[in-house]
């Protein structure tokens, strides 16, 4: 149970960190610590005479003492933190501090087994609600069981707020937070928007100079293409690239959606809407076309023309699935972010190669937020129809 239950606040902390909330990540670090240290100490202690693994005695508990008044100082401190986050958070720091004392007291062999008992009991309630409803949130996306809310919060003016922003951040359910980054796509910024799977970085395709600049904010190597995003498969059809019935059948049954085909390029992709941006996307004989299923981004794409798009994250890094992560990582080289909340997924598009489709079939180059074998059921449906 001890070993258990520091390996679960250890891994509430790591990922609490990879979701860039540092307060919960630090609280269940030094909750892990704690919780480590007591139990240990508790259980090695509580062994018979005879068997000691480890003798706390009269004389020799100044480092235990020490260590668990040091729990008591910091945890203090994210008491406070907590406070301005929310009441399960708060109850769970409190509980904390008691479990605290109950070390220091039993560092100082005077630690009432009722009370001990007491504190253990409130410690495990306060985590298994929070546990339970943090996951039933989250798997619904609503507050079905309430987390209460923060005791105080630091009041500031909206203008401070928007100036502490390192670039422009309208909300995406507003019209006027559309046209806002539509009119930074169209004047050559690069900006972050919400996919129906990541973050992604945009540039329109008519601004060559915001492509190059995509890869610059991303250290993303030259040699790696930038695919393009459309509204609709219709804007494909009045453009006429040269595809067969196949794989217009397969894109009508893959579009919209976290698919992203690769086609052959041509002299097509102008009549798209894509123009001097034609050399910087795809590759010198292909392009990746997606259409996403997001109807914030499609109307964005209605209003810019097709996107130049490639994940919101530093090349080599995870991707972005909040606003804030894009916000927090890559705002200072932005000119702006459409925020939209947590990402439908924590992946990105599967990649599928369908350059060669009526010859030798498709390819699965990478494998994302749409199964591999998903996606080999679609085409061998179609095919064999």
């Amino acid at each position: 149970l001890i070993l258990i239950g520091g390996f679960v606040q250890l891994l509430a902390g790591f990922l609490a960190f990879r979701k860039y909330d540092h307060l919960g990540g630090a609280a269940f670090l030094t909750f892990s610590a704690l919780w480590s240290s007591y139990g240990a100490t508790r259980v090695l202690c509580a062994a018979p005479v005879s068997g000691h693994l480890l003798d706390i005695g009269v004389g020799n508990t100044e480092g235990f003492t020490a260590g668990s008044i040091a729990f008591l100082v910091l945890n203090a401190f994210l008491i406070v933190l907590a406070s301005s986050f929310n009441v399960v958070l708060l109850c769970l720091t409190l509980a904390m501090e008691l479990l605290t004392i109950c070390f220091l007291l039993f560092t100082l062999d005077n630690l009432p087994l009722p009370f001990e008992i007491v504190v253990l009991s409130i410690f495990s309630i306060i985590c298994f609600y929070g546990a339970t409803a943090s996951l039933t949130n989250c798997m619904f996306g609503k507050d079905l069981l309430m987390m209460g809310p923060a005791l105080f919060t630091v009041q500031s003016s909206k203008e401070d707020r928007e100036d502490a922003l390192p670039c422009v951040c309208p909300k995406s359910h507003l019209t006027s937070g559309l046209r806002t980054i539509a009119e930074l796509l169209n004047t050559g910024a690069v900006c972050g928007v919400p996919t129906d799977t990541v973050y992604a970085l945009a540039a329109s395709c008519k601004h060559p100079e915001a492509i190059e600049k995509v890869y610059r904010i991303k250290d993303r190597p030259q040699e790696k293409p930038i695919c393009i995003f459309i509204s609709n498969l219709e804007q494909l059809r009045a453009a006429a690239p040269p595809i067969s019935p196949l794989l217009w059948e397969f894109m009508e049954n893959v579009y919209p959606g976290g698919i992203g085909c690769i086609i052959r390029k041509g002299e097509w992709l102008k009549k798209l809407g894509v123009g001097e941006g034609y050399s910087r996307v795809g590759t010198q004989d292909s392009i990746m076309i997606r259409v996403p299923d997001l109807t914030v981004l499609v109307h964005l794409i209605d209003m810019t023309g097709p996107l130049a798009i490639t994940s919101a994250n530093p090349s080599g890094e995870v991707d972005s699935t909040h606003h804030d992560m894009v916000i927090s990582r890559l705002g200072h080289k932005l000119e702006g972010v459409l925020c939209d909340g947590e990402s439908d997924e924590v992946v990105a598009s599967t990649v599928v190669n369908c350059t060669r489709i009526d010859e030798s079939g498709i390819t699965i180059l990478r494998e994302g937020c749409i199964p591999a074998g998903k996606v080999m059921q679609i085409y061998e449906r179609l095919k064999n129809r």
